[in-house]
């Protein structure tokens, strides 16, 4: 029978390096220090079963066999429901359960590492060989147990996010098979009483496929439908309709200010009643809302590293207002340039905001745009290295009804919806024609929304482009109102092969002093007719 020698038989440390290596060459030690780096990093717990403690070994090999374990059934569970897998991520107790899995993980796999270390017994390595093997450590540590760190890191951020942002209301279920989200993005300054959204979009998402739609609504809509079973519908029955100053984004201030007892519990009422003026006007009903603050989306963007686009005409950063009457602003503090363009925080903001020298829905193409972009480029790279802040970002600039218990599943239908064709309509040019919005027809209305979310015959997300041509729409209105002849499905094709204007009509190069200078003259028709193409847009 052959015996195993111990320490203290002669001959032991020639006859097992891997254990005992003082009796062992130097190449064979620094063999022995890499493989065992390597062992600890893909094995946890093997390095001490082969050299070490192999109790210590035996505990932590079960602890990775079922993390292994646990490892694939998340990967067979992401196959099967991933609905499942994002709704445990983000519940407030199961993502707290997996974070303080992951730093225990972390922390062990660590102290493994340090024990690894100690078997290797650094002092018996060549001294060259030392520092480097000390480095790979230090590396294999980071990857590693700072792996699982970082990513207990990010979950405990997300975490943090998603209470703040989103609350713990009930479920909401589908209607006729869709969701509808409600996007407003709003202005609150310390001068206004609440919110005043100047951009309402509804994301409608088909509750299985991920199919979606997006249908813009002007904020000057007039005479806007409250959906039934509102509060507001028994103060303005025949809609809201009180003359010039009852647009649609006035809903919120209003009810605000006015009429925020009829919605007892409700933690936004402006918002809520803006949702259901929403809903009545289109002829669906929108389940929950997304309130962006227009300040906070400044940062996000900053956070993001800024977004990239292709800009049809200049767009101004106006100065303050100098005529009430006419809606005439003073010298612009700047202009953003036609042509690819990289924009922060600040201009993002104004691209998206501005509206002198041209319409509204010029602004509603330039604001899909900067959505789009910041879609197309909140890439992976993008999250894992700049996470925390466009994390704390989001905290600053979202507000929401929706319920955080069921952001998994929704997290699920936006994975579904990233690939598939998204639909398009808005309320006003070029869908319909632009004096639309002060005498709308609401029958007229729901029949385009209910065509455009029944239609498929559209184009892909990626390949779409937002754009806005006034000279394109106004030839189409001259052979009649284009509401009422061309249906949703058959709009002319956004396209991203546009030429951005950047000189004038003779050659001349558009300039920030030639749009000065006009504008020191008081020839704002001259800038009209030089930027009207800033409403054409397409991400990068």
């Amino acid at each position: 029978m052959t015996m195993h020698k111990t320490p203290s038989q002669p001959g032991a440390a020639l006859t097992d390096p891997v254990r005992y290596p003082s009796g062992a060459s130097a190449p064979v030690r620094t063999k022995r220090a890499f493989v065992l780096v390597l062992l600890t990093l893909l094995v946890p717990g093997s390095a001490q079963i082969v050299a070490g403690d192999r109790k210590l070994g035996r505990i932590a090999l079960r602890v990775t066999i079922t993390v292994w374990a646990l490892a694939l059934l998340t990967l067979f569970i992401a196959l099967v429901n991933r609905s499942l897998l994002l709704s445990l991520a983000t519940h407030p107790v199961g993502s707290l359960f997996i974070i303080v899995i992951l730093v225990a993980l972390a922390l062990g796999w660590a102290f493994l590492f340090l024990n690894t270390l100690r078997i290797i017994r650094p002092a018996l390595l060549a001294p060259g060989m030392r520092p480097i093997i000390a480095v790979v450590l230090a590396v294999s540590t980071v990857i590693g147990s700072g792996s699982l760190g970082y990513l207990a890191y990010v979950l405990n951020v997300s975490r943090n996010a998603i209470g703040s942002i989103f609350n713990a209301g009930p479920a909401i279920d589908p209607v006729d098979g869709r969701y509808n989200f409600l996007m407003m993005g709003g202005d609150a300054g310390d001068d206004r009483t609440g919110r005043r959204p100047d951009s309402l979009s509804v994301i409608s998402v088909d509750a299985k496929t991920g199919e979606s739609a997006i249908i813009s609504v002007p904020r000057n809509l007039q005479n806007a439908q409250f959906s039934e079973g509102s509060p507001m519908r028994k103060i303005y029955p025949d809609g809201y309709n009180c003359g010039d100053e009852c647009l649609i984004n006035a809903v919120n201030t209003e009810v605000t200010n006015n009429y925020k007892d009829l919605y007892p519990g409700v933690a936004d009422p402006g918002a809520q009643a803006t949702l259901e003026a929403v809903s009545g006007t289109l002829g669906i009903t929108v389940q929950a809302y997304v309130l962006v603050d227009m300040d906070g989306f400044a940062k996000l963007i900053d956070a993001m590293g800024g977004i990239r686009i292709k800009a049809g005409g200049w767009v101004p950063i106006s100065g303050p207002v100098t005529d009430e009457a006419n809606g005439i602003h003073g010298m612009p503090d700047g202009w953003i340039a036609a042509g690819d363009q990289h924009l922060n925080g600040f201009q993002a903001l104004w691209y998206g905001r501005s509206r002198e020298f041209v319409d509204d829905y010029a602004r509603i193409a330039r604001q899909q745009c900067v959505q789009q972009a910041m879609l197309k480029q909140l890439d992976p790279a993008t999250l894992l290295t700049k996470f925390e802040d466009i994390a704390n970002a989001g905290t600053k600039v979202v507000d929401s009804n929706i319920s955080s218990n069921q952001l998994g599943s929704f997290m699920d239908l936006a994975l579904k919806s990233k690939n598939q064709p998204v639909k398009r309509l808005t309320i006003g040019p070029p869908d319909f024609e632009a004096s639309f919005s002060t005498v709308p027809d609401f029958d007229l209305i729901h029949s385009k929304v209910q065509e455009t979310l029944a239609s498929s015959n559209t184009p892909k997300a990626s390949d779409a482009v937002v754009s806005y041509d006034g000279a394109a729409t106004g030839a189409v209105m001259a052979a009649g109102p284009l509401a009422g002849s061309v249906t949703a499905g058959q709009l002319p094709s956004p396209s991203a092969d546009f030429t951005p204007v950047t000189t004038t009509p003779d050659g001349t190069p558009i300039t920030i002093e030639l749009l000065n200078g006009l504008k020191a003259q008081g020839d704002e028709q001259g800038i009209r007719d030089l930027v009207a193409t800033n409403g054409q847009c397409a991400p990068l």
